[in-house]
Formats: C-alpha cells, structure tokens, sequence
C-alpha cells in the first residue's frame, strides 16, 4: 500500500467525520449558512437604496463580497474545530492509530468546503430572488467558482494554522474572527475609488480584492482585467505555504 493511497484512505475517513458534524450540530451549520443571508438581506434593503456604485445594481455589486465574507466566516468553524480536537485530546488518539498526520486537518478543511458548496448555493438562490441579474454564460460561472474554489481551499488551510496556534477553543474562536474582518477591508461594498488614499492603496492591494472584483465580474459578464490571474496567484501562493506550515504546526502539537 502506497503512502499515496494511505494519507488519501485516512482523509476519507476524516472527511466523511467532518461532514457528520455538521448534521449533529444543526445550530452551528445553520447559522454559517443562513448568517450571510441575513448580511445579504441587510445590505439589499437596508443599505442599498442609499449607497451608488456607478450604475450598477447594489445586489449584483455587492453579492460576490457577502460570499467572499461567507467563506472566511464559515472558516472559523475550522478553526474552532481543530482547536477543540487538540483540547479534548482526539489527536492524542489518533496519534495511537497508523494514520497520515494531515489526514486530521485535511477532514477538516474539506469539511470546510462542504460548508461552503452548500452556503453559495443557497446564497446565490437568494440573491436570484431578491434581483441579482448575472449575465455569465457557462464559462463564466465556471471561473468564478474555480476562483471560489482556490480561495476557500487556502482561506480553510489558514483558519487551521489558527487553530494548531491557539491556546485553547476560547482564544481559537477570536483568531478566527480575523479572517471574517479581512473581506471588510476590501472591494466588497464599495468601490476602493471611494476610500480616502491610505485605506484605498490597501484595499487595492491586499488579496480578497481581486478576488471579489473577479467573481463579481464574471458572474456580470464584465471585463475581468488582472483580478482573476491576481487572485489566482494570491491564492494559490497562500495555498503552498500554508499547507507545509500547516502540517508542521499539527505534527509539532501532536508531540506535546
């Protein structure tokens, strides 16, 4: 049996706990889907009547930023859960077992993702209801979530550094919340030609931008520009790093 094949079986068992958690925590799962729907709502209604972004409708502006802040707030759940594996002592009895030592966090992550694939659908849904009008044909909605895909893949794998570095699920939750701030400070609801210049030259320049400017685009069937490839590089540079970290981190943790 290839270590291939054995990290690969182990996952799969991993994974298939990880989603099983989402179905005996309904609160949980419930409020990670539904609370960006809120958002959503309270931006499509409360907000939107007052805020111009150029012609634009505000629900076709705004939708890909509130998706962008979906996945990094169902992140935390990631956070929070490999945190709590390390406190209740599951990775203590995994270590006992001839596991692969990324199966762990790779069942989280991929739990993660599940999460995610479930939130967009119902998110676009909604916003389908309340006016979003995209204009992407097939390849369009294909890149858009191919960029989605990266993005919360390396998002997932950054929420579970968090997780091996805090010190117990208390502190993981309020590490998690970092990720969910980062999107905030980006193009999400407003145009960055809007903020005063420190802010603007950050939010042009920091990595959820490009990502909710080239989603937006494509799903509008707007010119993408450099976002897509920027967003791509971003990410999938966050992607490389933090895996290996990541695994260092676990392996580090599970020696204590």
């Amino acid at each position: 049996m290839t270590a291939l094949y054995w990290t690969a079986n182990n996952s799969s068992v991993l994974i298939g706990r990880s989603i099983r958690h989402i179905f005996r925590n309904p609160d949980q799962a419930m409020t990670a889907i539904f609370l960006p729907v809120a958002i959503m709502l309270m931006f499509r209604y409360v907000f939107g009547g007052a805020i111009d972004v150029g012609g634009t409708a505000y629900i076709d502006y705004v939708l890909a930023g509130i998706i962008a802040i979906s996945v990094t707030f169902n992140s935390t759940s990631t956070t929070v859960g490999v945190a709590d594996d390390l406190e209740r002592g599951v990775v203590e009895r995994f270590r006992t077992m001839p596991m692969s030592s990324t199966a762990v966090l790779t069942g989280h992550v991929v739990g993660a993702l599940a999460r995610n694939v479930v939130s967009l659908a119902i998110m676009i849904g909604v916003g389908l209801l309340i006016g979003f009008s995209p204009a992407a044909g097939v390849g369009g909605w294909l890149a858009a979530l191919g960029i989605l895909l990266v993005f919360t893949l390396a998002v997932s794998w950054v929420a579970a550094i968090l997780g091996l570095l805090a010190g117990s699920v208390e502190s993981a939750a309020g590490l998690g919340m970092v990720l969910v701030f980062v999107p905030y400070l980006s193009s999400a609801f407003v145009p960055p030609s809007t903020m005063p210049g420190g802010l603007r030259a950050f939010v042009e320049n920091q990595p959820v931008t490009p990502v909710v400017d080239s989603v937006r685009n494509l799903l509008l069937g707007a010119p993408v520009g450099d976002s897509a490839w920027l967003a791509l590089v971003w990410w999938g540079g966050i992607t490389l790093v933090a895996v290996p970290v990541a695994g260092a981190l676990f392996r580090r943790r599970a020696r204590r």
